[in-house]
């Protein structure tokens, strides 16, 4: 395309401006996303003709396209893939649009602005009227055919046989959506295709009123053709096998109505294409509410319409849908009284009554572990290990309950919950819980709702109501699961006689009373729940210098020795680290968070923080925006996540960490806070390690107290490059390694405790007793540096030191100190005053709320000190120097 062929995509700014949308420019690598650091801000104010001039005027750019939504005056776009008008779909919704009386209001979408994309596709663009513009939606799909498999398509599913391949066919871009217009072309499109406006313009687009916005969604989704199963609740319980010759009444019903019978009083057909007949509901004059019919699989309703009995975009069979105007809900008892019902009617015949039977338990697999460390020995389990120690032998037959009264079958459940007969149920603040892991061996603990508690009895505990059997006219057993009401009723109680869930570790930790907990599963004596992460290794029951020995060789010479640490403290301060999950349960309350930072990317933070996930189990959260946020982030990991290491990765560089909830969370041994989404309020114990890392980070307020620092500095220009490792690969060695590395640290603390574990007196505010026990593992292992960072490190706190100037300046300027000043007076040290966040420096009011905050506390060896003017009735100030000079 030469230079004249090359559009002018300045001019194509100013027209959709003009026009009252937002448009931005498109990457040229075939993204097709916005080519701006981040467009989050243009979802909400619309870009300027100044950053237009600057994004287009030098001619470079290829692609522009829009921000739909609001922003864009209510604009959503329709896009009917090139997949979709190849195969006929687009095509097909004309079809249906002039036959449901929709014609006129789809010519003005198709012809109000158009384009063709590089692929041939089509983009249409409307404005909503009389509502917000919806989030994007897919409208049709259908499973890919193996013919359309992409190479990693085809791995996917070797690695996944049971995965869905889709295509989307329709789709809609709507509030904070992004969309590429004409004329982009070059490489904005991996084709290198241009786009081409086929209809209109931006000044052109149709209006659309919400409800006809919703005929046209109803349209594009009668091309819908995935597979849709039945929910829950529209369809009756998984069936039983009947004998030869019985035939159950909903099954006889759906061989033998015809829809027109069943919704005929609600909707009425608009006409037939194929297998899929049309229906429109009842009242209404133009457009398609519903489809009979259109899956592949069974005859079944799909209702588009939100005015109906029936709940849109889900599938009713036959016996649902009679079963919901019959009865008006669709419930396990709503199916039965429709059975009945047409069973009176003379549809089905009546299977005979099967008698209850039951089976034993199902053992389920357990591991304590292999050899390892020490690969000779085998520990005697103690008092402890063997109460909290799984059964390996006994498999006992499951607790039978006779539920016909209420009242007594919640009597004889707590009667079993208190006998211990109910494996792996706990609770804690809020109720019955238990632990589970997810696909990736992570630790998770479950709060029970009601259909949780059901389904956990309906595995454990044969229930049964005993009712009368009319063949023999006496009683018989008749296998039935306690009533969600039931469920309900039990977890409403204040409590349980269940375990109680204190938390859950992921290798062998010590006890209050010094013993190990070494035995995977729950240990009574704390009410603690042993996942372990990877295989634990036995060890001896003695701890030699050997075995101490060659656990630092594999800790520090071999795991750690290439970090860059920057003084012998940081080494030190990550081994405190390592071994903080391990006494844990041992030194109760909150640890300092664990600042990981470097000079540099590629220095090895997230590596070592990658570490505590072989070891331990790791559980990452992005740092949030704002404080309520992070909050709700804090909140939501302590509550279900078993991990005991919760990290913060690659804050952005420089940040300073000023956070009162991370102040409030690094002082609380119990962290309390209202469940996202729920009115309930929990108690949680914060009994994690928390790791934060970036590069060049700094602290800021109470932060900076809270934080155990590990420094990195590579020293060279890419550290990334750097090669010849001890281990070579630090995350192959940990996968192959973990194991003996867990074995290593736990060995460590043990031969600590085996010598006498002897504290070594540290002073660190809240933390002073976990730092003590630290201290006294590291000093018995000889590795030097715990805390001898803190003169360093105080320089990391960014408004320590601007205070600490600023109380200097006032010390030294003559006609300031010795006296009590006014705020106002102290402002004029223009250069020192601290500043607000966006550089400008505070009003009168404002310095003198700072002042009254820090009234008292010494930076370096200065305070403020109050004074009151009670003529004036003012505050003054006047700072002092430590031992009372001015």
């Amino acid at each position: 395309m030469n230079d004249a062929q090359t559009p002018n995509l300045r001019v194509v700014a100013r027209e959709l401006d003009d026009a009252g949308l937002c448009p931005l420019p498109v990457k040229a690598d075939g993204s097709k996303a916005p080519d701006v650091r981040s467009w989050t801000q243009y979802k909400v104010n619309r870009s300027t003709p100044e950053e237009h001039d600057r994004w287009f005027s030098d001619g470079r750019r290829t692609g522009i396209g829009i921000v739909t939504g609001a922003v864009s005056g209510n604009v959503e776009l329709i896009e009917f893939e090139g997949l979709a008008v190849r195969e006929g779909i687009l095509d097909e919704v004309t079809e249906l649009a002039n036959n449901s009386g929709l014609g006129d209001l789809w010519q003005a979408v198709t012809t109000g602005w158009a384009d063709g994309t590089p692929s041939g596709g089509v983009h249409y663009k409307v404005v909503v009227k009389g509502r917000p513009v919806a989030g994007n939606k897919k409208l049709a799909r259908r499973l890919a055919r193996e013919d359309e498999y992409t190479p990693e398509e085809r791995q996917r599913l070797a690695e996944k046989p049971g995965a869905k391949i889709v295509r989307v066919l329709i789709e809609t871009r709507g509030e904070g959506g992004f969309v590429v217009i004409a004329p982009s072309h070059g490489s904005t499109h991996p084709s290198g295709k241009p786009y081409v406006r086929l209809e209109g313009g931006p000044t052109t687009m149709p209006v659309i009123e919400a409800e006809d916005m919703d005929a046209i969604y109803a349209l594009c989704q009668a091309m819908d053709a995935m597979p849709t199963e039945e929910k829950a609740k529209t369809a009756p319980r998984p069936k039983r096998e009947l004998p030869a010759g019985y035939v159950r009444p909903g099954d006889d019903f759906e061989n033998k109505a015809d829809w027109t019978e069943i919704i005929g009083e609600e909707f009425a057909p608009v006409f037939t294409r194929g297998q899929t007949t049309y229906w429109r509901r009842k009242g209404k004059n133009r457009g398609i509410s519903a489809t009979t019919g259109h899956a592949a699989d069974r005859d079944r309703l799909y209702v588009f319409s939100t005015s109906t009995v029936f709940e849109a975009e889900t599938p009713y069979d036959k016996f649902a849908a009679y079963t919901l105007l019959t009865q008006g809900v669709i419930t396990a008892d709503a199916f039965k009284r429709a059975a009945a019902d047409l069973r009176s009617k003379g549809y089905g015949s009546e299977p005979p009554r099967q008698r209850l039977q039951t089976g034993p338990r199902q053992a389920s697999p357990f591991t304590d572990g292999s050899s390892a460390l020490d690969p000779d020995s085998i520990p005697e389990p103690d008092e402890h290990e063997t109460a909290g120690r799984p059964d390996l032998r006994i498999v006992r037959d499951k607790p039978q309950l006779d539920i016909t009264n209420e009242a007594d079958a919640i009597d004889g459940l707590l009667d079993i919950m208190a006998s211990g007969d109910l494996p792996d149920l706990y609770k804690r603040s809020t109720g019955p819980c238990w632990v589970y892991q997810d696909d990736q061996g992570n630790p998770l603990v479950k709060q029970l709702g009601a259909d949780n508690l059901r389904a956990y009895l309906g595995d454990h505990v044969t229930t049964y109501q005993v009712v009368r059997d009319p063949l023999t006219e006496g009683t018989k057993e008749v296998r039935e699961l306690f009533m969600p009401k039931t469920c309900s009723t039990i977890l409403g109680r204040r409590d349980w006689p269940l375990m109680p869930l204190k938390g859950i570790v992921t290798s062998p930790v010590v006890r209050p009373d010094g013993s190990l907990i070494q035995a995977p599963g729950y240990d009574r004596a704390t009410g603690l729940y042993l996942h372990p992460r990877v295989p634990l290794r036995r060890l001896q029951p003695q701890v030699t210098d050997e075995a101490v020995e060659r656990a630092k060789d594999i800790v520090l010479n071999q795991m750690l020795a290439d970090f860059p640490f920057v003084a012998a403290s940081d080494r030190a301060q990550y081994l405190g680290a390592l071994l903080s999950p391990i006494v844990r349960p041992y030194v109760p309350g909150p640890t300092p968070m664990v600042m990981i930072t470097s000079t540099s990317q590629g220095s090895g933070k997230s590596l070592l923080m990658d570490a505590f996930g072989y070891i331990y189990g790791l559980s990452v959260t992005p740092w949030a925006e704002n404080e309520a946020e992070l909050r709700k982030s804090i909140t939501a990991k302590l509550w279900d996540c078993g991990d005991p290491v919760i990290a913060m990765d690659n804050l952005p560089n420089g940040h300073i960490v000023k956070s009162p909830i991370l102040s409030q969370l690094l002082t609380s041994a119990v962290w309390s806070d209202r469940l996202l989404g729920s009115t309930s309020s929990v108690s949680i114990p914060n009994d994690r390690l928390w790791i934060l890392t970036g590069n060049n980070l700094r602290t800021g307020g109470d932060n900076a107290r809270r934080a155990l620092w590990v420094r990195l500095d590579p020293d060279c220009p890419d550290p990334d490059q750097r090669d010849n490792f001890t281990v070579g690969d630090l995350r192959e060695w940990l996968e192959n390694n973990a194991s003996t590395v867990v074995a290593a640290l736990v060995t460590m603390v043990r031969a600590w405790l085996a010598a006498g574990a002897e504290r070594v007196n540290t002073r660190m505010g809240d933390y002073s007793r976990w730092a003590s026990t630290i201290a006294g593992i590291l000093d018995y292992l000889e590795v030097p540096g715990w805390l001898d960072d803190r003169n360093a490190v105080a320089g990391l706190d960014d408004e320590a030191q601007e205070w600490a100037a600023f109380l200097t300046a006032w010390h030294n300027t003559p006609n300031l100190t010795g006296r009590a000043v006014t705020a106002k007076e102290l402002l004029g040290l223009k250069d020192d005053v601290p500043r607000l966040r966006n550089g400008e420096p505070p009003s009168t009011k404002m310095l003198g709320h700072w002042l009254k905050a820090r009234e008292g506390r010494y930076y370096e060896d200065l305070k403020i000190v109050l004074v009151y003017d009670r003529n004036l009735k003012q505050n003054r100030w006047r700072v002092e120097q430590y031992g009372g000079r001015r």
